[in-house]
């Protein structure tokens, strides 16, 4: 049985629309040259500093576990789009950097969320977007 959207609860309701925005973005990924970029990697493009990150501080800010985190890594590495280097601080410790491939991806996908970030604040009035944008900057 499908409940009508006032019947949904408010995770419902966030879902739907980041659903729809992963698609579209993986979608426009695609067809921008990057096909093989996959909603689970996500959580590196996201999180990696621009000199590089640790992998335990991007499995911490991504809020995932390291060996979840690790196998992103790898599949991006073997893709082109990351590096792992040692890092400077500590020989034991790796870092993972973006590849040029990869830094431009990154910023391939930030224009094209900005683009439907500015499309549905159009739906909803600038008004709207920056109540909803405030909201949820409070949860």
């Amino acid at each position: 049985m499908l409940l009508s959207s006032s019947e949904l609860n408010l995770a419902q309701l966030l879902k739907h629309p980041y659903e729809a925005l992963v698609v579209r973005l993986h979608e426009q990924l695609a067809l921008a040259g990057f096909p093989d970029i996959r909603p689970a990697h996500g959580c590196v493009f996201q999180y990696t500093e621009p000199d590089g990150s640790r992998l335990t501080d991007l499995a911490r800010r991504a809020g995932l576990t390291k060996p979840t985190l690790v196998a992103a890594v790898h599949d991006l590495e073997r893709l082109g789009y990351v590096e792992r280097l040692p890092d400077d601080r500590d020989r034991r410790a790796k870092v993972v950097r973006l590849t040029a491939r990869g830094a431009a991806a990154a910023a391939e996908g930030a224009g094209i969320i900005s683009e439907i970030e500015t499309q549905w604040a159009s739906r909803l009035g600038a008004q709207h977007a920056q109540q909803l944008r405030r909201a949820l900057e409070e949860l």
